[in-house]
C-alpha cells in the first residue's frame, strides 16, 4: 500500500504489468509518490482548489501524477496514453476511483479534450520529452483567447523549463519565452534530479506553471506571432533584417515602425515588439 491511496507503490505496478519506460516514447517514470501530489497540488491555485475543476493529463504512463491528482480531489481526471502497455495499471486507479478517471488509449495530438471535460479545465503532465513541446507551442496557439484551459503545470527538462520564462537578452530567450509569456504568467514551481525518475534521465527536469491570462498582454494574430517569432530566432545571430529577409517588401520600414531597429538580433527585442510587428506585417 502506498502513502497517498490503497494501490500498490509504483515500483510494484511496473514490475507487475511490465512497464519499462521506452526511450521511443520520451518516457521517464516519477515513481515517488510524495512528488506526484505535490506536482497536482501545485496544479490548483489554492487548496482544494481541484475539486471544482477537471483535469487532463497527457502521457500518464503507470499513473504516479493520475494518482497525485485523483488523491488531491479532482473533479475528473481525463489520461490520455499512448502506450497500451499501460492501460491495465490505470484500469486499476479508476477501479479505485470510480467515476473519477476516464483513459483513452491514443495519441493526445488526435483527440478533442473538450469532447470529455467539462470546464474549468487544468492540464497537469509529466509530458513526454518527444512530444512535449509541440503539445504546449498548440496549447499557448489556439485562434481564440482564452482557451478551453485555465492552467498548464508541465514537467519539462530544466532547459526547455528555462526557455519558457526567459528574459530578452538571455540565451535561453526565444520562440518559447515570446508565445508563452505573451498569453500566461509562467514560472518554474519546482526542480527534479534525475533521480527521481526510472530511468534517471542525463538532465535535470523541472515542473512549470502557465496560467492563462483574461487576454494577451499585446494584441497580435497568433499565427502571425509565431511565423515572426519562428523565423527570428532560427537565425538567431543575424540581423533582424537579415533573418526576417523577405517576408515583406517593405521590412525595414515595418520594423521601425514596430521600435526594432533593423541591426537588431531577435535574442534582444521584448515581447511588444514582436508582437507590434507582427501586426504591422498583418496590416
Amino acid at each position: 500500500m502506498s502513502g497517498i491511496d490503497s494501490l500498490p507503490p509504483l515500483k510494484q505496478v511496473i514490475d507487475t504489468h511490465g512497464i519499462a519506460a521506452k526511450k521511443s516514447l520520451g518516457q521517464n517514470f516519477l515513481l515517488d509518490l510524495n512528488l506526484t501530489s505535490k506536482i497536482a497540488r501545485l496544479a490548483g491555485e489554492r487548496a482544494g482548489d481541484l475539486q471544482a475543476c477537471d483535469v487532463l493529463e497527457v502521457g500518464p504512463g503507470p499513473g504516479g501524477l493520475t494518482r497525485g491528482l485523483l488523491a488531491e480531489g479532482a473533479r475528473k481526471v481525463l489520461a490520455i496514453e499512448k502506450d497500451s502497455r499501460c492501460m491495465a495499471a490505470l484500469a486499476e486507479i479508476s477501479e479505485a476511483y470510480p467515476g473519477k478517471l476516464q483513459v483513452i488509449n491514443a495519441d493526445a495530438l488526435e483527440i478533442n479534450p473538450l469532447e470529455h471535460l467539462t470546464p474549468p479545465i487544468r492540464i497537469a503532465a509529466n509530458l513526454p520529452y518527444n512530444v512535449g513541446t509541440e503539445l504546449l507551442v498548440r496549447w499557448l496557439t489556439p485562434k481564440e483567447w482564452p482557451p478551453f484551459w485555465t492552467s498548464l503545470t508541465l514537467m519539462f527538462q530544466r532547459e526547455v523549463a528555462e526557455r519558457i520564462v526567459a528574459q530578452p537578452g538571455s540565451k535561453a530567450y526565444g520562440r518559447l519565452a515570446i508565445l508563452a509569456q505573451w498569453r500566461t504568467d509562467a514560472r518554474i514551481v519546482l526542480g527534479l534530479p534525475p533521480e527521481a525518475f526510472n530511468p534517471p534521465p542525463k538532465v535535470h527536469s523541472a515542473v512549470v506553471n502557465l496560467t492563462a491570462l483574461p487576454a494577451p498582454r499585446f494584441e497580435a494574430d497568433a499565427k502571425t506571432l509565431e511565423m515572426v517569432v519562428a523565423k527570428a530566432f532560427n537565425q538567431r545571430r543575424k540581423m533582424l533584417r537579415a533573418a526576417l529577409k523577405g517576408l515583406t517588401p517593405d521590412l525595414e520600414d515595418r520594423l521601425i515602425a514596430s521600435g526594432i531597429k533593423p541591426t537588431d538580433r531577435a535574442e534582444t527585442v521584448g515581447l511588444e515588439q514582436f508582437c507590434a510587428l507582427a501586426r504591422n506585417i498583418r496590416a
